[in-house]
């Protein structure tokens, strides 16, 4: 089982950046992908990014140009740095962890709150 710590959100203010940390309890995290999701309230969860183990990257469109989704391998650790915020990016993000064969691990989440 991968334990999963998600880091590094706060209060910023419209226009600031933040970078969002994933670290991973357990060395076979490296041959996973990883996803950020997040959740406003009252909303569903929504998908952000995705990174392979190969280093693959998308992103949704609400993403796209001012996120940027990472790994570091040797550090067992994902990163999505989130520039240009916005309000309505206000939410929980949740780092999860998938591998190979299909098993998927949560990290707690961390709020991000964008005040304009």
């Amino acid at each position: 089982q991968v334990q999963l710590v998600e880091s590094g959100g706060g209060l910023v203010q419209a226009g600031g950046s933040l970078r969002l940390s994933c670290a991973a309890s357990r060395n076979s995290f490296n041959l996973n992908a990883v996803d950020w999701f997040r959740q406003a309230p009252g909303n569903q969860r929504e998908w952000v990014a995705s990174i392979t183990s190969g280093g693959s990257t998308n992103y949704a469109d609400s993403a796209k140009g001012r996120f940027t989704i990472s790994r570091d391998n040797t550090k067992k650790t994902a990163y999505l740095q989130m520039n240009s915020l916005k309000p309505e990016d206000t939410a929980v993000y949740y780092c999860r962890s998938t591998a190979p064969n299909g098993l998927a691990y949560w990290g707690q989440g961390t709020q991000v709150t964008v005040s304009s």
